[in-house]
């Protein structure tokens, strides 16, 4: 079962795509119960976003990408049109029952039909309503659709990424994953003030707004000092070295920071001459000869093999570890040992491998998880239970295109 954490929250999810169903996987991990509304006969974009393509029963393909098995374990798939009066009906049935409503259309989108926070807080004062947009529901740029790439490219994030010749988009799509978690914070922490004061409120994120606060320090280094932040590869912006080093085969990354971390590089290495000399000495002075020090860094682990490396490294508590393809990823004995790689059986492909959620809890713990929802696979079941809806209704509303 997943978590018990946020048991009796029940969430309705009319999202689609990547950043807000992240979101909501979170919470479905976290005990909640998430009802995915999805378009009747398509779904969510993301099924179509392959291959690959999850397995068939007979090692065919199914029609579901690997990319929607992503974000959205754990929920429940109810399909319903709500570009008709009828669907309308029944969302607002379903929203006046629910605790959170979560959804990405963009700007304006949902107003057209009565679904957006003014008007669904009248049925439930209570609601917390997520909206998740590109550019925030203000603004010059509010109406413009927009997608991650984008958003890097925009936000700063391609500026400080890449080789110091050319910027380069970070290859997950990064600002959609820390908006999922900025958004699923955002609603536990709504949650919080409804309990106490008895009032659901409206919450607008914004991609762009989430990919410029990911900046960090990069960002406040600019800030303080004016100097635009430049492209070092796989190099940091901390203490010094921070960064990937060629070894006699194989590359690995090194980080030895601060002054201890350092004096034992020094010693693993051999090398404890570099502490007597004043540029090298402390971290600040590292920082200010960047370009030598690395250039004499370079040199050293270029002697030995990566693993003949990162076993004196190890041996010396100096941060260091090798580049992971995702063969090597998953055969990590760290990895295995943390259980990051869990199975569940998934009533058409059979055994079907998933991320597993990295949250370790003592008295709550993520302890299995239901696979994501077949298109439409619960729509009975839900919405007889919470819309009133009865089967000749049922019959009726799947005849008209509503379900």
């Amino acid at each position: 079962m997943p978590s018990t954490a946020l048991a009796g929250i029940r969430v309705l999810d009319l999202s689609r795509i990547l950043a807000a169903p992240l979101a909501t996987q979170m919470l479905a991990d976290l005990g909640a119960e998430v009802i995915k509304v999805e378009r009747p006969g398509s779904g969510d974009d993301s099924r179509t976003y392959g291959p690959p393509f999850a397995p068939g029963p007979e090692g065919d393909r199914t029609d579901t990408a690997a990319f929607y098995l992503a974000c959205n374990r754990n929920k429940r798939s109810v399909t319903v049109n709500h570009a008709t009066a009828e669907g309308q009906e029944l969302v607002r049935a379903l929203a006046a029952r629910s605790d959170v409503l979560v959804e990405n259309f963009r700007t304006g989108t949902l107003a057209k039909y009565g679904l957006d926070h003014e008007s669904l807080r009248r049925l439930n004062p209570r609601l917390v309503y997520l909206s998740v947009t590109g550019f925030g529901q203000t603004g010059p740029y509010a109406d413009r659709p927009g997608y991650d790439g984008i958003f890097q490219a925009m936000s700063g994030m391609m500026s400080v990424s890449g080789h110091p010749e050319e910027p380069m988009k970070v290859g997950v799509s990064m600002i959609d994953i820390l908006t999922g978690l900025y958004a699923s914070t955002a609603v536990l922490a709504a949650l919080r003030h409804r309990d106490a004061t008895g009032e659901g409120q409206f919450i607008d994120l914004s991609l762009l707004d989430c990919g410029l606060a990911s900046l960090s320090h990069f960002a406040m280094n600019y800030l303080v000092s004016g100097e635009v932040p430049q492209r070092r590869g796989n190099g940091g912006y901390g203490g010094i070295p921070s960064q990937a080093f060629e070894c006699e085969d194989k590359p690995i990354f090194l980080v030895a920071g601060n002054d201890k971390q350092f004096a034992a590089f020094c010693a693993a290495a051999d090398r404890t001459d570099l502490l007597q000399d004043p540029r090298f000495a402390t971290t600040s002075a590292r920082i200010s000869h960047r370009e030598e020090i690395l250039s004499v860094l370079a040199a050293i682990l270029r002697t030995r093999t990566r693993d003949e490396w990162l076993s004196v490294l190890d041996a010396h508590d100096v941060p260091a570890g090798p580049f992971n393809e995702m063969p090597e990823v998953f055969a990590d004995p760290q990895i295995q040992h943390r259980g990051m790689l869990v199975e569940v059986e998934d009533p058409v492909s059979g055994p079907l491998p998933l991320l597993a959620n990295p949250i370790r809890f003592t008295a709550t713990p993520v302890e299995g998880y239901a696979p994501p929802p077949a298109l439409g696979e619960h729509t009975a079941q839900v919405l007889t239970a919470l819309a009133g809806v009865t089967e000749d209704q049922l019959t009726g509303l799947r005849a008209r295109g509503v379900v």
